[in-house]
């Protein structure tokens, strides 16, 4: 970076303000005797705007598998042949229950009900909102949070009433770079999802999947897009290339660069959570760098269709790092 782009990442975090395009794609470009400095930047916003606290969040495969989409990077396409994921129709009523059960007794703030498919809609989605209708949630130490899929407006307004808090709907990539992701529905499809979660009254969760074959350019696109909503949590995933993927080739991101690539959502978005969450094997022994590089957020226990790292082992980087765990307010 050179001096006037230093000077403009300052004068944002100083302001506490947004860094502009030209100082995010600085950010992603920096060297490696730069990269403290950045972290500098970044954990200052964090710790400005959200202390010490982490919020921790886990989810449940509630359906999984023969998905009509072709996502370019998911093992749970019916477009591709070969791939090991799991595949089973929604679970029960009781069966979804028993999962956020299991899945409460971590100290967790969010806890995610997640389906495969292009939407879950009708009696499928009825059976979500009787699942979390029916818990007790003066009993339960955690917010309720779903990720169903381009739901309407009126299938997002039934989850609210039942008792969810927060959607989940990933952006996944970049508009320009999108059409290289999916092709069986559109970038718009998923603004919309995300802006009729926000009209319904729900929290929004939106990030998206680096390390596809993108651009630096499409990176700060992302963060830019994101910002423009203004959602409360931007969960990042790093590519955990699966065979029989299209994306199955792809080289995973080096540490270095996911580093500053978390930084660079941070500074774009001061004042969301940045939630790190697949793909944090990468980081290798750096992992719990992400608190430096701006992340306030973590998603811990197994994802869609890999493993995580170990909730003892992820509480244990935290006490060490000196972080709280953020609990349901």
């Amino acid at each position: 970076m050179n001096r006037q782009e230093k000077q403009a990442l300052w004068d944002a975090v100083h302001a506490g303000k947004a860094i502009d395009n030209s100082t995010a794609f600085a950010v992603l470009k920096a060297s490696h005797g730069e990269l403290a400095e950045i972290l500098h930047a970044a954990h200052n916003v964090t710790s400005r705007r959200f202390g010490n606290e982490v919020s921790l969040c886990s989810i449940a495969n509630v359906r999984s598998g023969n998905c009509s989409e072709n996502c370019s990077f998911c093992a749970q396409s019916s477009h591709f042949n070969g791939v090991p994921a799991p595949k089973y129709p929604l679970m029960s009523v009781d069966e979804i229950r028993k999962c956020a059960e299991k899945g409460g007794k971590a100290p967790v703030e969010f806890f995610s009900y997640v389906t495969s498919g292009r939407a879950l809609e009708d009696k499928s989605l009825g059976n979500v909102c009787e699942a979390v209708s029916g818990m007790d949630s003066s009993k339960e130490s955690f917010n309720h949070c779903a990720s169903l899929g381009c739901l309407s407006f009126e299938s997002l307004m039934k989850l609210k009433d039942s008792g969810v808090t927060r959607y989940h709907h990933n952006l996944e990539s970049s508009e320009s770079f999108f059409p290289s992701v999916c092709t069986t529905h559109t970038y718009a499809e998923r603004i919309r999802t995300v802006r009729d979660a926000r009209r319904a009254g729900l929290q929004v969760c939106c990030g998206g999947l680096l390390g596809l074959g993108e651009n630096l350019e499409q990176r700060v696109e992302l963060a830019v897009a994101i910002a423009a909503e203004k959602v409360d949590s931007i969960p990042l995933n790093f590519l955990v290339p699966i065979p029989g993927t299209p994306m199955e080739d792809c080289p995973q991101l080096e540490p270095l660069e996911i580093l500053l690539t978390i930084a660079m959502f941070r500074l774009v978005n001061p004042d969301s959570e940045v939630r790190m969450a697949a793909g944090r094997g990468a980081l290798r022994s750096l992992q719990s760098y992400i608190f430096h590089a701006g992340c306030n957020g973590l998603m811990v226990g197994d994802f869609l269709t890999v493993s995580g790292q170990g909730l003892e082992n992820d509480l244990t980087m935290l006490s060490d790092l000196g972080l709280k765990v953020k609990r349901k307010d």
